[in-house]
Parts: structure tokens; C-alpha cells; sequence
């Protein structure tokens, strides 16, 4: 790690407290009971609006941050990254006054005219462990459901930015007070600390190797998680739809943030007769984006070394088990672990016993798997873990829907990538080793809210008096009446 970025790797310290997170979860959560009733709609209105004014103030900084811990990112693709935030903070704004309403449901027949409804409200102290890849997102996107909830926040961003994680920390301090919502710095020593406290509700985003730990760790408190983590994530395009479309959608989501999206397409699945024209769109695709890799800055590093010869490694291990790996790098540049440039890179023929087709890629490599049949390769896809994300690309509205019932998946694009993840009214999250939970949208107030089921009693109900002992023939009338009736069907 640089000298720059040790300088930020500390723990927010706290006066009067030998564990500062314990301190400050301590302090969150005093803060959040001595409230009495839960914040008012104005209270978390206000706090969004101040939290989307200072995103937008301060958009060029945070964007000239991430571009400095990356060493060299897109200024556009740091501003996309935004805009999912803001767009969330001005959603919740908007749709909060109905999202707080108590929700009133049906009660039981044999207890009319009883009301029932279900009562939203907020769980105390949200823990967010936020990710490298979008720094501010994965931190920020899972504080808006939890704030719009009425719920105290601490964050913790990822250490590998620190300089994207410093910023967000003077942010939220000029904004809101430590009690509310706070931001804890460190390196992995202090996430491990951080998420064996005992939150209210504890949000991860990150691999699955770690997520399991953080569920390890979680579940010594009884905290429940949601974990947004990753997988291999299948773009498959289907007999007769046109290959360049499919092709150059494909590679501008792959080789995004120099494939470090969790929900790109982490390798393509293409009718065997059409993969050598599905390849050569590819390239030319490859070629029009990237005319330049290093003096490019629309074009993202790895940015962890390690990561960098990880993808190298599996590469060649393709290459030597006769895969044919075709690299670009148009200018003639010289890239490698140092500056962290690695190059956009196809790959075919490629058995599928490889690490390449077994592990999350996470990088700017797209394996290109030919198949004979539809449903082979929904089998090959269900062979494997649950992904994150599944795209499929079809004209064909039978074979829309045979992989919509066939495949399990935390969420779906048909005829594109990646953007089902930040639709306000679709949670995004993950199944089985993809994740547990979602948020976004109501779904993210939803998720960080106890949606508190009230039943209010009527006088005029008397199923319960009728049921008190000593038990008689009345009882048993009222039994035998009450299994052998049924509600109306539009009840049911």
C-alpha cells in the first residue's frame, strides 16, 4: 500500500471508549432510542436533500478521486456512478411520504370487522460495508433505503480508495451529526472489526469468499445481512438475433470499469455457427471503443496489482489448454502490473473446466462459449451457481420466457446489460452465492424497516369469547363452523 494511502487507513477514533466502533455503535444507538418516536418525514427528506446537494457539489471531486485511486478512470463512468446515487436520493424523496404510510391489509374472516395493517418502522443502526469497484455507490446506494427508514448509519468504505473513502468521510461529517450518521475508515483489520458488531442489519458488497465470512461474523449477533456479492454472470444471445447489436452491448458493459462490475456479463454463450461472426463484431467493437489503452483515460485499470497477474495467470492457462486468446492493444502501448493496464482480451474455444470459465473474471476478459441448443446452454448455466445477473437477447418471445421459467438469477436484462440494477421499482440483489436481500426503491426502505403487523380489534368480533373454556357444545359449533367455511375466492 502507497504512503498516500496509509495516511487514510485509520480508525475514526472516539474519545471515552477503549473499542471505537463498539463506542460509536454504542453512541448510534443511544442517539436513535433517546429519539422516542421514529424521525419525521420532513427530518429524512431534509437529510436525503442535504446528502443529494453535497453529491452534486462535489461531483468533480469525487469523481477526480476515483480516477486517483484507480489510476486512471473515465470522468463519465465516475459520474454514471453517481447519478445511480442521486437519482435514488431524489426517488426517495419523492415516493417517502407513501412509502411511511401504515399499509392496511385484510384480517382473517372469522375476525371481522377487525382491521389489520402493517406498520413501517426503523430497525435502529445500519451497518454498510461498502466495495473497491463503486466506491461511492456500493457505500452510498444502501445508506439512502436506510436513511429514507429512519434508521442511524455507519458506513464503511472500501480502504483500497482511500482517497474516494476521505472524501465521503468530510462529506458526511459536514452533513450529519457522528450519533446519525457516521463514516469509519481502516483497512481489512477494521472491516473484521466492523462486522462483528452488533447492528441492527448489516450490509456487505464484495466476493463471495468474503461475504461468507461477513455472514460468519454477522450471525454471532443474530444480525441479519443483506450481501450483494457476485458470480458468473451469463449474456446469451439467441438463434436469429442480430450479433453485432448483441456484440457491442456485450463488450461495452464487459469492459466497463475494466470489468470490475459485478453484474457485467462475465462471459457470452453464443449459437456455435455464429460465434466466428459474433467475434469479429466483437473486436470491432473492441477496436472503435479503445483506440488507445494507457494514454486513454476512457479506459479503466485493475486496481489491485494482484489482481492484474490473477487474470494474467488464468489467461494463460486457457491459452495453454488451447483456447485461442486474442489480446488488443491498437497502439503498440507497454501495459503490466505497475500500471495496472490490462488489455481488453476475447477468448474462444475455451474448455470449461478452466479457472476462466469456473471463477468470477472480474476483469476485462470475455470468454465467448459456442452452444448446440437453447437448452444446453441453460443447462450449462444451471450447472453452476445462482448469478447475479443473467442476460439473454432474443427476438423470440417462447424463448424469452423458456429462460425466464428455466434459470434462477438475482435479476435480468433481456436485450441489454446491467441496467435492470438500478431501476427504481426492481430490487437488486442477489440468490443463493450471488447474495442474500435487495434493495433499491421501496424495496431498499422495505428492506432496513420492521414492517410491524397491528392488528385493532372490533367489539363486535367475538370469535375468541365463544373459544373459552370450559369448552361446550358452543365451541364446538364455532370450531366445526369455522373449518368447514371457507372466505370467498377473491379473498383468498
Amino acid at each position: 500500500m502507497s504512503a498516500v494511502a496509509e495516511s487514510f487507513t485509520h480508525v475514526v477514533p472516539l474519545a471515552g471508549s477503549d473499542n471505537p466502533l463498539a463506542g460509536l455503535l454504542a453512541r448510534q444507538r443511544a442517539a436513535f432510542n433517546a429519539r422516542g418516536e421514529p424521525s419525521s418525514l420532513a427530518e429524512r427528506r431534509e437529510m436525503l436533500r442535504k446528502l443529494e446537494q453535497a453529491l452534486m457539489d462535489q461531483r468533480l471531486a469525487l469523481a477526480d478521486a476515483m480516477a486517483a485511486d484507480f489510476g486512471g478512470r473515465a470522468r463519465q463512468e465516475s459520474l454514471l456512478e453517481l447519478f445511480v446515487v442521486i437519482d435514488d436520493l431524489r426517488y426517495a424523496q419523492a415516493k417517502l411520504k407513501s412509502w411511511m404510510r401504515r399499509r392496511r391489509v385484510s384480517a382473517n374472516w372469522q375476525f371481522l370487522p377487525s382491521r389489520a395493517c402493517l406498520m413501517p418502522q426503523p430497525l435502529g443502526v445500519i451497518g454498510v460495508i461498502g466495495a473497491y469497484n463503486y466506491p461511492v455507490m456500493t457505500t452510498l446506494s444502501p445508506v439512502v433505503g436506510a436513511i429514507a427508514a429512519g434508521n442511524h448509519v455507519m458506513m464503511k468504505p472500501s480502504s483500497l480508495t482511500p482517497r474516494s473513502t476521505e472524501l465521503m468521510r468530510q462529506i458526511i461529517s459536514s452533513l450529519y451529526k457522528e450519533e446519525v450518521v457516521a463514516v469509519v475508515t481502516g483497512d481489512s483489520s477494521v472491516a473484521k472489526q466492523f462486522s462483528k458488531l452488533p447492528f441492527d442489519h448489516l450490509v456487505f458488497t464484495g466476493s463471495t469468499r468474503v461475504g461468507k465470512l461477513i455472514m460468519r461474523d454477522a450471525a454471532e449477533n443474530l444480525v441479519p445481512v443483506t450481501l450483494e456479492l457476485g458470480g458468473k454472470c451469463p449474456a446469451i444471445v439467441g438463434e436469429g438475433y442480430d450479433l453485432k447489436t448483441a456484440a457491442e452491448t456485450i463488450v461495452q458493459t464487459k469492459f466497463l470499469n475494466a470489468g470490475q462490475t459485478c453484474v457485467t456479463g462475465d462471459y457470452a454463450m453464443v449459437p456455435e455457427a455464429s460465434v466466428p461472426e459474433f467475434l469479429q463484431h466483437a473486436r470491432n467493437a473492441i477496436k472503435a471503443f479503445y483506440p488507445k489503452l494507457v494514454d486513454n483515460q476512457d479506459y479503466g485499470r485493475v486496481l489491485i496489482k494482484s489482481d492484474w497477474t490473477r487474470l494474467s495467470d488464468w489467461v494463460e492457462e486457457a491459452r495453454g489448454r488451447g483456447a485461442k486468446v486474442e489480446t488488443f492493444n491498437p497502439a503498440n502501448e507497454s501495459f503490466g502490473p505497475d500500471n495496472r493496464v490490462f488489455p481488453p482480451t476475447l477468448v474462444s474455444d475455451c474448455p470449461t473446466d478452466t479457472t476462466l470459465c469456473r471463477e468470477e473474471i472480474f476483469g476485462p476478459v470475455l470468454p465467448v462459449l459456442g452452444y448446440k441448443t437453447l437448452d444446453s446452454a441453460l443447462a450449462h448455466v444451471n450447472a453452476g451457481e445462482r448469478p447475479l445477473a443473467l442476460y439473454f437477447f432474443s427476438n423470440r418471445s417462447a424463448d424469452v420466457e423458456r429462460v425466464l421459467k428455466r434459470t434462477i438469477s438475482g435479476g435480468v436484462s433481456i436485450n441489454g446489460c446491467g441496467y435492470h440494477a438500478i431501476q427504481h421499482n426492481l430490487p437488486f440483489g442477489g440468490v443463493g452465492a450471488s447474495g442474500i436481500g435487495a434493495y433499491h426503491g421501496q424495496a431498499g426502505f422495505d428492506r432496513f424497516s420492521h414492517l410491524k403487523p397491528v392488528l385493532f380489534m372490533s367489539k363486535l368480533t367475538k370469535a375468541s369469547v365463544f373459544l373459552r373454556p370450559p369448552f361446550g357444545v358452543l365451541a364446538a359449533w364455532v370450531l366445526g363452523f369455522m373449518l368447514h367455511n371457507r372466505p370467498r375466492r377473491e379473498n383468498l
